[in-house]
């Protein structure tokens, strides 16, 4: 079984949403504004891109995602991953060419059957919705989270309200960070 990692820039209210300055979005770039960058608070970032062997994401996320990170250096170890895109209206035809191979999958029992697979580590980035619903459906293993000292107030957040049992998390890494930035790494317990 593969493991899924959600990764993500998150305030401390839970708001996940365009945190790197996406057009159309009140709080757009928000993990820029005040915060004096810290170099270490972002080696996590280098670790995920060495250790994951495959990238998933929703049609939102792919849809800012790949006009842009094909080219950029921050994210050439991501080019040669395979990517999964869940969506159940993107198109073949909605793919990019210069990001490597892409695959559609249409539900979440196409994310589950990914995840028994053969293979390293799933990397799943942006994706508010997608993050909550499959959180809600208990296919995430661990979570990545650089929690920003911001309460940002409205904006698409991590978790989902559903009426659920509670989920066990278990703290396996963390830091604080000068600039107020916190690294918390947890894995679910089943």
């Amino acid at each position: 079984m593969r493991t899924l990692i959600s990764t993500a820039f998150i305030s401390l209210d839970g708001v996940v949403e365009a945190p790197g300055g996406e057009p159309g979005y009140r709080n757009a770039g928000w993990t820029f504004k005040d915060i004096e960058f810290v170099p270490e608070a972002f080696d996590i970032k280098g670790r995920e891109q060495k250790e994951a062997a495959a990238m998933l994401m929703g049609r939102t996320s792919y849809e800012a995602f790949s006009p842009v990170w094909p080219d950029m250096a921050d994210f050439a170890d991501y080019k040669l991953l395979p990517k999964y895109v869940v969506s159940t209206t993107l198109g073949e035809e909605d793919l990019v060419e210069n990001w490597g191979e892409t695959t559609i999958l249409r539900s979440l029992d196409d994310v589950a059957a990914l995840k028994r697979t053969e293979g390293g580590p799933i990397i799943l980035h942006g994706s508010a919705s997608l993050n909550q619903a499959l959180s809600d459906a208990d296919l995430i293993d661990r979570y990545h989270l650089l929690v920003f000292p911001l309460l940002l107030g409205a904006g698409k957040r991590l978790f989902s309200t559903t009426d659920k049992d509670t989920q066990k998390l278990k703290l396996v890494e963390h830091d604080a960070y000068a600039n107020g930035l916190q690294k918390n790494v947890f894995d679910v317990v089943r």
